[in-house]
């Protein structure tokens, strides 16, 4: 795993990234440099490797770790565990597609709003 340039949480080095520059670079297969964990998580699942990003998130903390893990399990079928990793990021499952939420995650995680 990469090496956090920044000690806070909020202060990330995607920040300037737009989201159709991330969702493009999941198509190229160029992975952005430095990626929080959640957005190297989304990323690795927008470039088709569930089970790495699944991986990754397992080894994330907090709310928003938790609401990739209740995604990606979203995303995988196994909606008893996605509704467990909702509630531990203290959330309602998300209602709309997949699309939908992997775009709503991303957007919030650069600070990109639609």
């Amino acid at each position: 795993m990469r090496a956090r340039l920044f000690a806070s949480p909020g202060d990330k080095v995607e920040r300037g990234m737009r989201f159709e520059a991330f969702k493009a670079s999941t198509s190229s297969g160029s992975e952005p440099p430095d990626l929080s964990p959640e957005l190297r998580a989304l990323w690795l699942d927008g470039s088709g490797d569930w089970d790495a990003a699944h991986r990754l998130a397992d080894d994330i903390g907090g709310t928003d770790g938790a609401r990739v893990h209740a995604y990606l399990h979203r995303k995988e079928g196994d909606l008893s565990n996605a509704r467990y990793w909702y509630r531990q990021a203290g959330r309602a499952p998300f209602d709309g597609t997949l699309d939908d939420e992997w775009t709503a995650l991303a957007r919030e995680f650069l600070h990109d709003p639609a």
